[in-house]
């Protein structure tokens, strides 16, 4: 379905290669192995670390020794390189999303952070959520006439640089108190690219120019006037580990969204019902900064920690020796010179907010079929979206409420990934292990071995306060069905009273008939509504039975 595709749903989507295949066969051979490092890799068979279940039969037993794993990513790394978690530039909030006459409050890497608009510098900026006087929320405040962030608490006014330039409880004969240090706020460091704002979390007043040193994940498609962009966000209540590897999972897509979206080209002999066949994955490159794979369709690259992208078209490929770093134009994916033909990239912002929570921003890059957003409201199109998130929200919840159970580090141990349809899976768990220490350095902020309990699916799926909220489509489009179902039921109201009121030789039958079926028809109306907007902006239960 071309809407779905349009709405670029939060997992693997598989759209339609618009040019020739580049052949791969010139491309640096790859070892076959699972977990062990390339250069260990001998010329027997690999093993795999969990068995079959003992269980089966003898006819349908399958030899460790000849089960065909994932294929090892070419490493390039430098010995002893980390991953620096506070070191990288991290998405907030599409622009579009957000109102310049109002602060927003967002956690990301367990920083409350505060983003609002500087009209003075005429520039987005991100404080730390704290007002140095009591610590109250500058989220809660308000931007006065003078285009200040003012905290409603007592009234303090800072302006774009973190400086205090008023303080209503200081004499004005007194000493300049709101000069001092410790009455400026907290200021990170905040760029816009991409239609996205951007910060960098440290107040350390060395990063200041950080920008000039390094920029945020480059994606060329996003910057060029001839793309039709899409986005759309929401809060999801899983943690940013699981959430990237369902991004990387194209293997669950004809069952686990079965019946909302499909493979466009489903094989010619099917399986089953649903229509799952081998995948042929594969990590390419891979270092500290993330790895570049190829699929069957096109190409992948994940750019740590948070930029993961899909092209329908030739491998991406990268400048200098490989690394699958992109922090700008000088450093941009190197993209095959497509001019005149159809493009289409899926971009992803994973970004981690606390353990067992993250924040989704995503959407297309496309030069063709600009016409289904020019039709199509967002807000419909944000329904489908919405749909294909539900429909596998429960299960990655409770796979990851597992994986914590045995411990991450046991991930390979207790995750049996036989296949190549697992390989770019693994590639992130291996690169997670290799890089980052198997977890998310959350700055002492939060255990990394806890979770906060399952909530009610209700509560888990709820799209009104993740999604609706956060976004400006689908926010006026609930505000008006609202409207819209409030005024059916007035009318229904105000027709039965007129019938009812109104003497019987004064209104002829035909009239009484007439206004009391549209009574009807208004009632029927408004009940079919508040279905549709507590099933399309509260709550859309998905019973895969059903499915």
């Amino acid at each position: 379905m071309e809407a779905l595709g349009v709405s670029c749903v939060p997992s693997f989507y598989k759209p339609t290669p618009v040019q020739k295949k580049t052949n791969f066969n010139n491309s640096i051979p790859i070892p076959r192995s699972c977990f062990f490092s390339t250069s260990k890799i001998t010329s027997r068979s690999t093993k795999v670390f969990t068995s079959l279940s003992s269980s089966s039969s003898s006819s349908s037993k399958v030899s460790e020794e000849n089960v065909d794993p994932p294929e090892a990513e070419l490493e390039t790394e430098i010995p002893d390189e980390k991953f620096e978690w506070f070191s990288q530039w991290y998405p907030v909030m599409p622009v579009c999303e957000l109102d310049k006459r109002v602060p927003l409050a967002k956690k990301i890497l367990g920083l409350d952070v505060v983003v609002w608009w500087d009209k003075n510098e005429s520039a987005w900026k991100v404080f730390d959520d704290t007002c140095p006087h009591r610590l109250a929320p500058l989220s809660q405040g308000r931007i006065d006439q003078w285009g200040r962030l003012q905290c409603v608490y007592h009234g303090w006014c800072f302006n774009g640089s973190g400086d205090c330039k008023f303080i209503p409880q200081a004499p004005s004969d007194g000493p300049p108190i709101h000069t001092l240090k410790k009455a400026c706020a907290r200021v990170y460091p905040t760029t816009v690219q991409h239609e996205t704002v951007w910060f960098w979390p440290s107040t350390d007043p060395k990063y200041k120019d950080i920008i000039k040193k390094k920029k945020p994940p480059f994606i060329p498609e996003l910057d060029d006037p001839s793309f039709t962009k899409f986005f759309i966000n929401r809060d999801i209540p899983c943690g940013y580990e699981i959430i990237v590897e369902n991004l990387m999972d194209p293997a669950h897509v004809p069952y686990s969204h079965y019946g909302v979206m499909q493979l466009d080209k489903p094989p010619e002999v099917k399986a089953d019902r649903e229509g799952g066949h081998p995948l042929e994955l594969s990590i390419k490159k891979s270092d500290v900064n993330g790895f570049v794979g190829r699929q069957e369709w096109g190409s992948v690259k994940f750019i740590a920690p948070c930029t993961y992208c899909m092209y329908a078209d030739d491998p991406v490929d990268v400048q200098g020796n490989g690394s699958a770093k992109s922090t700008g134009t000088d450093e941009a994916l190197v993209r095959p010179n497509l001019s005149g033909q159809q493009r289409m990239v899926f971009f992803f912002f994973c970004i981690p907010v606390s353990p067992g929570n993250c924040r989704l921003i995503w959407g297309t890059a496309k030069n063709f079929g600009s016409w289904i957003e020019n039709i199509i409201p967002k807000w419909i199109l944000h329904i489908f979206s919405n749909l294909v998130v539900d429909s596998d929200l429960y299960l990655l919840h409770i796979e990851e409420h597992k994986i914590m159970e045995v411990g991450a580090a046991n991930w390979q141990k207790e995750c049996f990934v036989p296949t190549r349809s697992d390989a770019l899976v693994v590639g992130f768990r291996r690169w997670m292990t290799k890089y980052a220490g198997g977890q998310i350095n959350w700055g002492g902020k939060f255990s990394p071995t806890s979770l906060p309990p399952t909530p009610p699916r209700e509560q888990l799926m709820d799209r009104y306060r993740s999604h609706v909220v956060n976004c400006k489509s689908c926010s006026y489009a609930y505000k008006s069905l609202n409207t819209l179902e409030v005024s059916l039921q007035v009318i229904t109201i105000v027709s039965i009273g007129v019938v009812g009121a109104t003497k019987q030789g004064v209104m002829s039958a035909a009239a009484r008939t007439m206004v009391v079926s549209m009574a009807i028809v208004c009632f029927v109306a408004s009940r079919w509504l508040a279905h549709f907007i507590y099933k399309n902006f509260h709550y859309h239960d998905y019973n895969h039975s059903f499915h």
